[in-house]
């Protein structure tokens, strides 16, 4: 059983800056494909980014060249950094780790992109 747990989110001006971590205790992190996902309101969940065991990167396309994710095996950790960010961006974001058929969420954490 993996644990996921989400932070660095709050609140920040359109072309702001924020760094979102996910700390994953519990399981072998280094095996797992970590994700990012968002869910804004009244929307359903989409997928933001994918960082794989073996650290190929893929990002949706409104976010590419904006955000970035990586993966620290040593710390059990994967970051989401978030450039150049948009009021469209607001959201919940949810940390995932997957292997084959098994999957495992963190709780979330709010990003708010407001003036």
């Amino acid at each position: 059983q993996v644990q996921l747990v989400e932070s660095g989110g709050g609140l920040v001006q359109p072309g702001g800056s924020l760094r979102l971590s996910c700390a994953a205790s519990g399981g072998m992190f280094s095996i797992y494909d970590m994700g990012w996902y968002r869910q804004a309101p009244g929307k359903q969940r989409e997928w933001v980014a994918v960082i794989t065991s073996g650290t190929s990167r893929n990002y949706k396309y409104s976010v590419k060249g904006r955000f970035t994710i990586s993966r620290d095996n040593a710390k059990n950790t994967v970051y989401l950094q978030m450039d150049s960010l948009k009021p469209e961006d607001t959201a919940v974001y949810y940390c995932n780790a997957r292997r084959e058929t098994i999957e495992y969420w963190g709780q979330g954490t709010q990003v708010t992109v407001s003036s």
